[in-house]
C-alpha cells in the first residue's frame, strides 16, 4: 500500500494585518521551508516591472506636446551618455550635458527664478505617467508666486547632477530635477524631485533637498506639489537649499 503523501499546509504570518499600511512585501507567509506560489510569482512579476522601468524610453514628443499648455519654450536635451548601456554604466556620463545640448543652452539664456529639468533618471515610466499632471499642480502655484520660470528641459540619459549645469547655462537662480527614480518591487512609477538654490557644477547631494516616491500609491501627487512649492518659498526666503534648508512645515514655533 502506497504511503499518502502529506499536503502542504500553508502558514499565514502573524503580521499579516501590517499589510494594509504598506506596499512592501511583508507577512507573506509560507508553505513547508519556501514561501507561497502566489506570493513567488508576485515577486517574479515585480521584478520584471522594476528591470522594464530601468530600460523603459521617455516619451519626449506626447511631453512635449503636453508641456505646451504652459507656454514656455521646452528644451529638448541629452546628456554625454549615448544610450543606455552606457548610461548604467558611466554615471559620470549622466551628470552633463552633451555639447550640442549646451548650444541650445546658450541661446535661451534668461537668468529667471526657477527652471525645470524633467530627467528620465531610473523609471521614464514615472515620467511618462505622472510628470504631468504634477506640473498641472505646480506650476500655477509657482506662477502666482510671482516666480519667474524658464524653459522646460526634457532631459535624456540624465541623472540628478545634470540639473546643477542646466541650470548654471540658463543663469537660473534655483533648479528644480523631476527624475524617474531608481524602482523598487513595489513600485516602478517613482518620482524623485530635487532643488537646489544657486545651481552650479560640481555641486555635492548635500546641497540640494529631495523630495521621494511621488506617484499615485506613494506620495500623493498633489501634497508632492504642495511641498515641492514650500520649499521652494523657503530656499529663496533663507537663500539656500540642502542641510541647511529643512522642511519645518506644520510644526509648532517655540515661545
Amino acid at each position: 500500500m502506497d504511503k499518502m503523501t502529506k499536503p502542504q499546509i500553508e502558514i499565514t504570518d502573524p503580521l499579516s494585518f501590517l499589510k494594509e499600511f504598506t506596499a512592501a512585501r511583508i507577512a507573506i507567509g509560507s508553505t513547508g521551508s519556501s514561501i507561497p506560489t502566489k506570493q513567488l510569482l508576485e515577486f517574479k512579476l515585480a521584478h520584471a516591472h522594476a528591470r522594464d522601468a530601468v530600460y523603459s524610453v521617455m516619451d519626449t514628443e506626447v511631453l512635449e506636446d503636453a508641456l505646451a499648455q504652459f507656454h514656455r519654450p521646452v528644451l529638448q536635451l541629452h546628456s554625454r551618455a549615448e544610450n543606455r548601456a552606457q548610461y548604467l554604466q558611466r554615471p559620470d556620463l549622466g551628470r552633463k550635458p552633451n555639447e550640442e545640448s549646451l548650444n541650445r543652452l546658450a541661446d535661451q539664456i534668461t537668468g529667471d527664478d526657477i527652471v525645470i529639468i524633467i530627467a528620465d533618471g531610473l523609471s521614464a515610466i514615472a515620467l511618462n505617467e505622472n510628470v504631468l499632471t504634477l506640473l498641472q499642480l505646480l506650476i500655477p502655484k509657482l506662477l502666482d508666486a510671482n516666480l519667474k520660470l524658464g524653459p522646460l528641459c526634457l532631459v535624456q540619459q540624465g541623472r540628478v547632477a545634470i540639473g546643477d549645469d542646466i541650470a548654471h547655462e540658463l543663469h537660473a537662480k534655483l533648479s528644480l530635477v523631476l527624475i524617474g527614480e531608481r524602482p523598487g518591487l513595489s513600485a516602478a512609477d517613482s518620482i524623485g524631485a530635487y532643488l537646489t538654490y544657486q545651481p552650479k557644477p560640481g555641486l555635492k547631494d548635500n546641497s540640494r533637498n529631495c523630495i521621494s516616491n511621488i506617484r499615485p500609491g506613494g506620495l500623493d501627487l498633489s501634497l508632492a506639489a504642495d511641498k515641492i512649492f514650500y520649499l521652494v518659498q523657503e530656499a529663496f526666503r533663507m537663500k539656500l537649499s540642502g542641510i541647511g534648508l529643512k522642511d519645518n512645515e506644520g510644526l509648532l514655533e517655540r515661545e
